[in-house]
């Protein structure tokens, strides 16, 4: 694998340690700004918000400069946001730099996994963008629990300026690592939302709302769940949190090793397992080491879909995939906020910490669905096409508008049924 991908690694890592470091720190950040702990809240919430509107919003300004130069630009964006976190004299300002460094965060993945898919053959696709993404799950194994011990012992100031730190470095490891790589010429903004009216890359980021929604069903609420119903210690959902983060390590790398060889059966398995893990954690979450067992489960097969569903998108949208690829990392985030507001109202309703499983079930068994749909149409697509040779105008909206994938240094997408 090439070093630039060590560099976007580096600049995933960073970003999910800031995502994902403030829900350990909240009680701290809560104290030191005189604010309750549902307001503080609000850091989580803005931050998930930011990511959604900011996906799109990045990556349409960055259309008219190289892709390079706008990693660059949004982790200089990463890199002032929580400078301004850590330094904020008062609770907006803080808010204020959260939000700023969420908005590198849906084009960074985005337009990131253009880049990682760009740099290897194309039938290694999905295990570059998985390897980009090892540095998003490795943030929950290393980065969070270890930002959090830092800022519980020393301040939660100092979390925020290392985390920054991790900007740095990644923004130096784009500029000296990551190969020039141009859009393709012609392309404009209408040409990437263009992309976004082929009916399987609307299906892929639906399944992404869905499917990943179906984990942070579960995971939001895994700290009261764990405790009241399982019997940890609030110390012990430190770890159950290191080991969904284990499992989304390994599942990762998993889809992205099989995505290159079955993508829709790869799906198939991860979004069925899902469902099926999800439905059972209501009965596993009363035993410790059934609750562990399965929490591992769930990181692991949530983690599985992201390679194939980001490289479905890649594929399908190959003309102009920036804004569609950005818009798919925005899908996960969308997810996760429906998720936990579901979430919160069964349990609201009274049926208990272990309700949410049930929605997480719900969510990603309607993840499923719309992968047989997906498959349905593709196979139906190739009956039509025996020959495999779609016309241009079928395989991307944009394919007869732009230039050869090989005249702008991209290469060319393989189908996603190869």
């Amino acid at each position: 694998m090439p070093l630039a991908l060590l560099a976007l690694a580096i600049g995933a890592f960073g970003i999910g340690t800031t995502e994902f470091v403030i829900m350990g720190l909240l009680p701290q950040v809560a104290a030191s700004f005189q604010v309750s702990i549902p307001t503080a809240g609000f850091l989580v919430t803005g931050y998930a918000l930011g990511v959604v509107v900011g996906a799109p919003l990045m990556t349409v300004l960055g259309t008219r400069i190289s892709r390079k130069n706008m990693l660059m630009l949004l982790m200089g964006l990463f890199i002032v946001g929580n400078v301004v976190s850590a330094t904020a004299p008062v609770f907006g300002v803080m808010l204020a730099g959260r939000i700023v460094a969420s908005l590198a965060h849906g084009a960074f993945f985005g337009i990131g996994s253009v880049v990682a898919a760009g740099l290897v053959a194309p039938h290694k696709k999905a295990g570059a963008i998985a390897m980009m993404f090892t540095g998003l799950t490795l943030a929950n194994v290393i980065g969070v629990p270890l930002g959090t011990l830092i800022g519980q012992d020393i301040g939660w100031r100092l979390t925020f300026l290392l985390v920054a730190g991790l900007g740095v470095l990644g923004l130096v490891g784009v500029a000296r690592l990551v190969p020039e790589q141009p859009g393709p010429e012609g392309v404009r903004l209408r040409h990437e939302i263009a992309a976004l009216r082929d009916v399987q890359v609307l299906l892929a980021m639906a399944m992404t709302v869905l499917g990943f929604g179906g984990v942070f069903a579960a995971i939001t609420y895994i700290s009261p769940m764990m405790t009241t119903v399982a019997g940890f210690s609030e110390s012990g959902v430190t770890w159950l949190l290191v080991l969904f983060g284990l499992g989304m390590v390994g599942g990762n790398l998993i889809g992205g090793r099989f995505a290159d060889r079955a993508l829709m059966p790869m799906l198939y398995v991860s979004l069925g397992g899902l469902a099926l893990v999800l439905a059972l954690f209501t009965l596993t979450a009363h035993d410790r080491i059934a609750s562990a067992v399965t929490i591992f489960l769930i990181g692991g097969l949530g983690f599985a879909t992201v390679p194939p569903l980001q490289k479905r998108v890649l594929d399908r949208a190959a003309g102009a995939p920036t804004l569609a690829s950005a818009l798919n990392i925005g899908a996960f985030n969308l997810g996760n906020a429906l998720s936990a507001w579901l979430g919160g109202i069964v349990i609201a309703a009274g049926l208990g910490y272990t309700a949410p499983n049930w929605v997480g079930a719900v969510l990603a068994g309607s993840a499923l669905v719309l992968a047989l749909v997906s498959g349905a149409l593709e196979r139906r697509s190739r009956s039509t096409h025996p020959s495999g040779t779609e016309t241009a105008a079928e395989q991307s909206p944009l394919t007869e508008q732009v230039e050869p994938a090989g005249q702008t240094g991209q290469r060319p997408a393989v189908p996603a049924h190869h």
